[in-house]
């Protein structure tokens, strides 16, 4: 196994099922509770975020939530468009553990 391949088990998959984190007042709000919120793939169960959570900032997840979240129809000049579908992951961290999403991997 090459070190390029697997850094520390994380492997490229569990990049993809953390597409970024969610930066919003309620979702900052909620980190002080030991919450942290992230956008992740359609695909994505909560299996697979847990793993890639554990692995990418190495702490212990107690439990993760999904919302599926249906894109809103919208008009422009008169045409009708559909943002896409996305799906949230809220992830409640083990006690005394925590992730500064404001800094980079």
């Amino acid at each position: 196994m090459s070190k390029s391949s697997k850094t520390n088990n994380v492997t490229a998959k569990m990049y993809d099922t953390l597409v970024r984190p969610v930066i919003t007042e309620k979702s900052m709000i909620s980190s002080e509770a030991g919450k942290v919120t992230f956008l992740v793939p359609l695909s994505a169960s909560k299996d697979d975020v847990k793993a890639a959570v554990e692995a990418i900032f190495n702490v212990k997840v107690n439990k993760v939530n999904t919302i599926r979240q249906f894109g809103k129809e919208k008009r422009f000049r008169g045409y009708v468009g559909t943002r896409s579908d996305f799906k949230k992951a809220v992830v409640t961290l083990a006690e005394g553990q925590n992730i500064d999403v404001t800094t980079g991997i």
